[in-house]
C-alpha cells in the first residue's frame, strides 16, 4: 500500500491527532512503568477520543480514530526500522 491511499483513508483534519499520538507513544515508550504491549492499546485509545472529540462521536470518527492510532504506531517503527539498518 502506498503512503497516498493511507493519506486518503484519514480525513485531512486529522493529521495533527497522528502527530499527537506520536508524540503520546513515545512519552509511554520512555516511561519506565508503562509496559510496551500496552502502548498500542494507550495510543488507539487517545487517538479515538480525539477524533471523536474534533468530528463528532459517530462510527466513522472511532475508526479514524484508531487509524490516526495506528498511523503514528506504523511510521514510529518503520523510522525505527530504517534507522537500525
Amino acid at each position: 500500500m502506498e503512503w497516498t491511499a493511507i493519506q486518503e483513508l484519514i480525513d485531512p483534519r486529522l493529521i495533527i491527532v497522528v502527530a499527537a499520538c506520536w508524540v503520546f507513544g513515545y512519552i509511554l515508550k520512555k516511561t519506565p512503568r508503562v509496559p510496551d504491549w500496552t502502548i498500542v492499546y494507550a495510543v488507539a485509545v487517545v487517538g479515538t477520543i480525539a477524533a471523536n472529540s474534533l468530528l463528532g462521536w459517530s462510527v466513522q470518527s472511532v475508526l479514524q480514530g484508531v487509524l490516526c492510532g495506528a498511523v503514528a504506531v506504523y511510521s514510529n517503527q518503520v523510522i525505527k526500522q530504517t534507522v537500525s539498518k
